[in-house]
């Protein structure tokens, strides 16, 4: 049975709670208070001398900020989940390549028999240049799969290294600034341009790799002469 002095009482405190809810200023004092403390002494203000709504409000506003902190942290992580995936597609095919002796489906330094050999092969023209004088001889080409479509690989050598270049359209117009990673003993760099995705990748060292990219587009013409 619910006597009238229940009802009362049970008004009385949400007619107060509402009224007189705790301010946001306390709530900074206490985390500033929380921050001084010793752990060991933190741990056990939680439930010693801590009145009953303070526990659950700081209980709430911890809550919360996991909740906010998981919400700021998450596209990030799953960003950089998918850069980890696709720099380990690029590892993969790079290292297929020289597995298989598969580096070049068309094997020339001519860059007038690589380009014309990617017509109707690929939806797209591949720029191809011949580097031989800077240090960096065009090799060949080959058709490969990266990022889900057909892409052009263009071959370049290095001294004894091999750089694998892959290019494959993109929706961008702009030019944007060259983006490198290190990643199980290989450099890769990557950049787009004229509407083209562009990702080098060797086990070059990231200063030698870093020049290359600069040849291809417009850098340094100096950058990547033999040493």
């Amino acid at each position: 049975m619910i006597h009238q002095e229940d009802v009362e009482l049970d008004a009385a405190i949400r007619t107060g709670a509402t009224r007189y809810a705790a301010p946001a200023e306390l709530r900074a004092r206490i985390v500033r208070a929380l921050e001084q403390t010793e752990p060991s002494v933190r741990k056990s203000s939680r439930h010693v001398g801590v009145p009953f709504w303070q526990r659950w409000g700081l209980a709430g506003a911890a809550f919360a900020g996991g909740a906010l902190l998981t919400l700021a942290l998450g596209p990030m992580l799953a960003l950089q989940e998918k850069d980890a995936q696709f720099s380990d597609e690029l590892i993969a095919s790079h290292v297929r390549s020289l597995m298989a002796n598969h580096v070049s489906d068309v094997a020339s330094s001519d860059q007038h028999t690589v380009k014309p050999w990617f017509t109707g092969k690929v939806d797209f023209s591949p720029p191809v240049q011949d580097l031989a004088q800077s240090g960096f001889p065009l090799l060949g080409g080959r058709l490969d799969y990266i990022n889900h479509r057909p892409v052009a690989a263009l071959v370049y050598g290095r001294k004894q290294h091999i750089i694998n270049l892959y290019v494959w359209p993109d929706g961008e117009k702009t030019q944007s600034p060259d983006t490198a990673r290190s990643r199980q003993g290989f450099n890769m760099v990557g950049w787009t341009e004229s509407g083209l995705r562009f990702w080098a990748i060797s086990d070059l060292g990231a200063d030698e790799l870093q020049s290359f990219a600069k040849l291809l587009h417009g850098g340094d013409r100096e950058a990547g002469k033999p040493q």
